[in-house]
């Protein structure tokens, strides 16, 4: 269950903790397609990658992508991941719209499992890139790829990518009981 690469995504809404609002994957999309991420504030693998994570945002945007931030954990279990927490680290520094699926249909839709888990869709809504960002998310000196940027290196350039799926690593989505 979920989006694979091929498949035609279906759309969002979702309050935006880094501005205000409600921001939808209309607002986020370009015409040559987006970034969309299922991430959360407590996962080391999350944080262990926040530099990587905002260096993909710049890129995606020099290349003309557009870059979101979901987070869909159970915050009743992991108040660390509470609206007001998340609130609380987009202030720290984050380049991008961070949203709060606290309904957890986005991420059931999606088929997210973790986070970090990166879905890189075309300018027609279609996955050509599922995974994660690189092979080290914990340990920026440790990653041997860079998989998120090489797919969106690809699309820039109108070809696919050259490895469209790869398992993410890093903790599950936290689902409520």
């Amino acid at each position: 269950m979920g989006y694979e690469p091929g498949d035609v995504v279906s759309g969002f809404s979702l309050p935006n903790a880094n501005g205000g609002g409600e921001v939808s994957l209309d607002d986020v999309m370009t015409e040559i397609g987006a970034v969309v991420m299922f991430e959360c504030n407590h996962c080391p693998y999350v944080v262990g990658s926040v530099a990587r994570i905002n260096k993909a945002a710049a890129k995606a945007e020099e290349l003309g992508l557009g870059f979101v931030g979901i987070n869909s954990n159970d915050a009743a279990n992991y108040p660390e991941d509470s609206f007001e927490n998340m609130e609380k680290r987009a202030a720290k520094g984050m380049p991008y719209p961070y949203l709060y699926d606290e309904s957890q249909e986005v991420a059931l839709s999606w088929g997210a499992k973790r986070t970090p888990e990166f879905y890189l869709i075309d300018g027609e809504g279609v996955v050509v890139y599922r995974g994660r960002l690189d092979n080290s998310p914990r340990d920026a000196m440790q990653a041997t790829t860079s998989d998120l940027a090489d797919a969106m290196d690809s699309m820039s350039m109108g070809e696919a990518p050259p490895v469209p799926r790869t398992e993410s690593i890093g903790c599950s989505v936290k689902w409520k009981l």
